[in-house]
């Protein structure tokens, strides 16, 4: 194999890569919990969270309903990691790197 061949299939794996982590980061994931729901981008930045527990919040619940945000969000983040592994993965590797 030529230099000039391995150049350009060096540019064409750098614009695959890229390409995917700009549709990773331009996509939306979500996680619930019980009493919460989240959305993140690729980016891993929170975009939105709703709480979905009905009635009024003691003081007991306080510390559940801070457990169950970090329960939502946290599966959004392993649905992000999920999603770059299969999209970045078929490239030999080099998905790791995002």
């Amino acid at each position: 194999m030529n230099m000039q061949n391995l150049m350009a299939q060096a540019q064409k794996m750098q614009r695959d890569i890229t390409k995917k982590k700009e549709e990773i980061d331009n996509s939306t994931f979500e996680g619930d919990s019980e009493w919460v729901k989240v959305e993140i981008n690729g980016k891993k930045e929170l975009q939105k969270i709703k709480i979905t527990f009905e009635g009024p919040i003691e003081d007991d619940d306080k510390e559940a309903l801070e457990d169950m945000i970090k329960i939502a969000v946290n599966k959004a983040i392993a649905a992000v990691d999920k999603e770059t592994e299969e999209k970045m993965g078929s490239l030999g590797g080099l998905g790791g790197l995002f």
